[in-house]
């Protein structure tokens, strides 16, 4: 028996119909890039500027703001600085007897 014989009916097939998927639109870059994923200038500026004003609300509350607290800051940095030069200059001292 052949499979174009007439005795044998074709065999019907019960399938569905898959319809197209929409292609997504190409992403549009943020309006702060470029195409390239480069950052404007503005964008970068508003960064700095947001970052500055956390550190100074940070300083705020750890209570580092006043003018008091910043000038004994000072005061330290510049005795740990002096301190780090006498220490220096000690070892530079003892590294020449020898």
């Amino acid at each position: 028996m052949s499979e174009n014989s007439p005795e044998k009916k074709p065999e019907i097939l019960d399938a569905e119909i898959v319809e197209e998927t929409p292609v997504p639109p190409a992403q549009v870059p943020d309006p702060d890039y470029s195409e390239s994923g480069v950052p404007s200038f503005e964008h970068v500026r508003d960064r700095i500027e947001q970052r500055y004003t956390t550190s100074l609300g940070s300083t705020e509350l750890a209570g580092l703001g006043g003018k008091e607290d910043v000038a004994s800051l000072d005061e330290k940095i510049a005795d740990r600085d002096k301190a780090a030069k006498d220490k220096l200059a000690e070892i530079r001292r003892a590294m020449r007897e020898r």
